[in-house]
């Protein structure tokens, strides 16, 4: 009997079902190239460009996990997507030394999770939810900064007219967030995002203004220039590239199970994690940041009932075909700043809500685990809210602890060895009683 996971769907369902899960999945990649242009101030046709350039590795990643070639895709109805903290660290590392270096970051990053893989095992445990809570939590708030900056320009004060688009972002995204059901609650942010182009147009509180062109195209190559290599500068994506492992572990075993396999996580999470990282090698080349699985797409199998990785395999054959259809990436690559920020704002808020529910499995309960969180939270947020702190050390040193992120990983992930390490006691051993039979026998 074949199983759930290998059926083929008919034709005439399968193309249906796919553009479910495209449409499920598609404000991801979306979102994410425009929080990107936004904040590297990429002119409409970069940003087409790019927007492109995402989607066809979206579909190609789609592809790889869903069928799978030799050891690199679990064969298991995923879907990729460049991941929001990723996306957020990327930015951080191109506004503090340039998108050159941002982009060697991300082939840094893939090259080290693929280097990584056969050790998995002894990888994983350093990063329970626990440290990965603190992660996402710090990467969220430090990216809440990135969004502001969207809404108000490059060192200018934000006038009232893009702080009222903004809002006016927010409130569409989370007014469909709201009454939208299934499928197209999924779609929120981009129904915010074209809610806010179109109060921005008819009011004139900002500017539509799509990237000229036609027909297909192909995206550009080295977008930036030639990536430059600087492993400080890319400590943050590699330290976040490492955290991944844990969370491939837990979406390989989810989506087995939802997909009625049963999980094999030693079989299976490296194969997810190199085709990751295969996609995200090709990605830094195209600009892009790290492209990760995701299984967020389960709730459409679990709607109709099919499970089959074919469909998710169709759905990434039409987001390459959305990613070359030029007029389509060049349409939605004019959309107002202080939109893009007002979408950024939800973005980042929901990343750092999804470290806090993190931190919320971990068992905060217990004295050693809120230690270890206040800890390396400390650590995290002191280079956020004093961001003087280390300018009088050396460049290194300001690079890795001036850092968040990095800094309250490596915090979380040593404080928490050193409280789950156990402590061998070498104890005297008081002397066994002789058994009474001897005694006698002594006397």
């Amino acid at each position: 009997m074949t199983s759930p996971v290998d059926e083929r769907v008919p034709f005439g369902r399968l193309v249906p079902l796919a553009l479910q899960h495209v449409l499920a999945m598609v404000a991801a990649p979306v979102s994410t190239v425009f929080l990107t242009a936004g904040a590297l101030r990429l002119p409409p046709d970069r940003t087409a460009s790019l927007l492109s350039a995402v989607l066809v590795l979206c579909g190609a990643g789609s592809l790889l996990q869903s069928l799978g070639v030799r050891s690199f895709g679990a064969r298991l109805p995923f879907v990729m997507l460049p991941g929001g903290a990723a996306a957020a660290l990327f930015l951080g590392i191109a506004r503090d030394h340039g998108p050159a270096v941002a982009s060697g970051s991300v082939l840094l990053a893939a090259a080290l999770l693929l280097a990584v893989t056969p050790l998995y095992a002894r990888l994983v445990r350093f990063f329970p939810p626990l440290v990965m809570g603190v992660t996402v939590l710090l990467i969220g708030i430090s990216m809440v900064k990135v969004a502001a900056q969207l809404v108000t320009g490059p060192g200018a004060p934000a006038t009232p007219r893009a702080v009222a688009l903004a809002a006016v972002t927010v409130a569409a995204t989370v007014l469909a967030h709201l009454v939208l059901r299934g499928v197209w609650r999924r779609t929120a942010v981009l129904i915010g995002m074209v809610a806010g182009t179109l109060v921005a147009v008819t009011t004139g509180l900002g500017a539509f203004t799509p990237a000229p062109g036609s027909g297909f195209s192909l995206p550009a190559l080295f977008p930036y220039g030639a990536p430059r290599f600087d492993p400080v500068a890319a400590l943050p994506l590699l330290v976040f590239s490492l955290t991944t492992l844990a969370e491939i572990t837990g979406q390989t075993v989810l989506c087995g199970e939802s997909a009625g396999r049963a999980p094999d996580p030693g079989r299976d999470v490296p194969r997810v994690a190199r085709a990751d990282a295969l996609v995200s090698l090709v990605g830094g080349l195209f600009g892009t940041s790290l492209m990760v699985t995701s299984a967020e797409n389960i709730g459409i199998g679990r709607l109709t009932g099919v499970r089959s990785r074919y469909v998710t395999a169709a759905a990434g054959g039409l987001l390459i075909l959305a990613g070359l259809l030029s007029p389509l990436s060049r349409l939605v690559a004019g959309l107002p700043a202080a939109v893009v920020g007002g979408s950024a704002l939800v973005v980042y808020s929901v990343i750092a809500v999804m470290g806090v529910e993190m931190l919320g499995r971990a068992g905060l309960g217990e004295r050693s685990n809120s230690l270890v969180a206040a800890l390396a939270l400390a650590v995290g947020l002191l280079p956020l809210l004093a961001p003087g702190l280390y300018d009088g050390f050396p460049g290194w040193v300001r690079t890795v602890a001036g850092s968040g992120v990095v800094a309250g990983t490596i915090a979380a992930v040593l404080v928490h060895a050193l409280f789950t390490t156990p402590v061998t006691h070498r104890e005297v051993q008081p002397p066994r009683p002789e058994p009474a039979a001897r005694r006698r026998g002594a006397t």
